[in-house]
């Protein structure tokens, strides 16, 4: 018998772009078990992260509002004040339980309540040097001389490399083993919520043996690159291929391989998608559960010879996401646009709740089927001089950036692939016009007037690199891992620079 409120399983990973799901296109990669939930609910092809980067991407999605509402925009600390949709589920009776990460960012205490922020309990793993369940568990198990557990990063944050851990070790793994954990030990008095959030296929790209080898690098097709695609990209692509060591040459067998070992991992987390899946099934908890797959942002992957997130281009912002809902349609594709904010009004509406919180999203069940509009979203990336704008209906994709002080649009009906900029093509003078007065007026309506000056957008000045290409290089070494050897010795310099959009690079 189905209980009146449905329990809530959230399938989440780390930069995985949208056209990652062998259901939804991608005829390379192999997704059965994202697969199984494509066929058994809605996949939302439009799907966009409110800012394409991990904090600001995940506290949106956790509390339902637009970045400009909350002024979390860039990776720093989280503002404290808001609630999130695990708060309200557990007031509302459900056992709340998360494993893996989660990056919360708040001034607090690691160990205070904010490591929970509604969760009744965690299993928690989060990508830095610090202390967690994840690494006490490596530890446990013998291998508390892996430094680098989730893969080496700094200069080799973008090199392909087996992971040092085995695979009944490896954090995909162990996200799966503890899930499946909390399933078995859970109150089955209670409608439950668990969130299942994988670290991969984040960089560093590394997945044990023999996954690593499920797809090689000379089967890969070459990355997206169009004519004029320098004429795509915006400063914060530049940045990011800086300080990500990937601006001094391109390298195609290296591109390749790194698409290889992006779809090895998230074949390796597909997999332990199925074991959770399969327990859902085989315990009878499908018929009351409702499943939504997703990710914070994407990943560039060669495409316009850049790689990382924080762009609106669709390689770097379009994530997957799936609703597989037991009373809802199946094997539908929705092409309206949503965004992760529209994650939270769909649990609450799964959980029976009638929050009075203003929030920016919508329940993604009722977009899909008509009950509720939606013609087009906005995002946004920082703030000031260094922020980016997007918005997008089902046609056009409009976005600004300051510190490029550009605009590009995109008509995704005759060139769905993002090649071409038409934002200063005359034949699309009234639909550039009409979308930047869109997004204007919509900030305003909102009561965010600090991008715009009068009915045009705020003008700074542009932004550009160094010259030298070694500026700007980004190091992320656990302390642990620095050598410290007799007969050894070097003065090394510091490695953890300024982020660059506090130092004005």
């Amino acid at each position: 018998m189905k209980q009146n409120r449905k329990n809530i399983l959230f399938l989440f990973t780390d930069q995985q772009r949208a056209d990652t799901i062998e259901a939804l296109g991608n005829s390379i990669i192999k997704t059965p078990s994202i697969n199984r939930l494509v066929e058994n609910g809605v996949a939302f092809t439009r799907a966009y992260s409110p800012c394409p980067v991990c904090v600001p991407a995940r506290f949106a999605l956790h509390t339902g509002l637009l970045p400009h509402r909350t002024d979390c925009v860039i990776n720093e600390r989280m503002p404290d004040g808001y609630p999130s949709f695990m708060e309200l589920l557990s007031q509302a009776g459900y056992q709340t339980h998360g494993v893996g990460k989660m990056h919360f960012s708040f001034s607090n205490k690691p160990n205070s309540n904010s490591q929970f922020w509604g969760f009744d309990s965690r299993d928690v793993s989060e990508e830095g040097g610090g202390q967690d369940d994840f690494k006490t568990y490596l530890e446990s198990n013998g291998f508390d001389h892996v430094h680098d557990p989730h893969g080496i990063r700094s200069e080799y944050y973008y090199i392909p490399q087996p992971s040092q851990l085995p695979e009944r070790l490896h954090h995909t793994a162990w996200v799966a083993d503890r899930s499946l954990d909390f399933l078995k030990r859970r109150d089955g008095d209670r409608p439950f919520l668990l969130m299942s959030s994988f670290i991969k296929p984040h960089p560093p790209f590394e997945t044990p043996t023999p996954w690593n080898k499920l797809y090689r690098g000379p089967e890969m097709p070459l990355p997206k690159r169009p004519q004029d695609g320098d004429e795509l990209i915006s400063y914060w692509n530049r940045f990011q291929n800086r300080y990500k060591y990937r601006d001094q040459g391109v390298d195609d067998n290296l591109m390749r391989v790194m698409k290889a070992a992006y779809y090895s991992s998230l074949s390796f987390i597909d997999y332990h998608v199925g074991r959770i899946l399969d327990y859902l099934q085989e315990n009878g908890l499908m018929e009351n559960t409702l499943i939504v797959y997703s990710s914070d942002h994407g990943e560039m992957l060669g495409d316009y010879d850049c790689v990382g997130k924080r762009n609106f281009l669709d390689a770097g912002a379009n994530v997957p996401l799936i609703v597989s809902d037991p009373d809802g349609p199946k094997d539908v594709r929705c092409t309206k646009p949503v965004s992760l904010v529209d994650i939270m009004p769909t649990f609450l509406q799964a959980a029976n709740i009638h929050s009075q919180l203003d929030l920016s999203g919508r329940s993604l069940l009722d977009i899909a089927s008509g009950k509720t509009e939606r013609d087009w979203i906005a995002c946004q990336y920082h703030r000031g001089g260094y922020a980016m704008y997007m918005a997008t209906d089902e046609r056009y994709k409009y976005i600004y950036s300051a510190p490029d002080d550009k605009e590009w649009l995109f008509d995704l009906k005759i060139d769905p692939h993002e090649t071409r900029n038409r934002a200063y093509n005359p034949m699309y003078t009234d639909q550039t016009r009409g979308m930047r007065e869109k997004l204007i007026s919509f900030y305003r309506e909102e009561g965010y007037t600090a991008p715009m000056e009068g009915n045009e957008w705020r003008r700074y000045p542009i932004q550009s690199l160094p010259v030298d290409r070694d500026a700007g290089l980004l190091f992320q070494d656990p302390p642990s891992s620095i050598p410290s050897l007799p007969g050894y010795e070097r003065d090394i310099p510091t490695l953890r620079p300024k982020p660059a959009y506090k130092s004005g690079f």
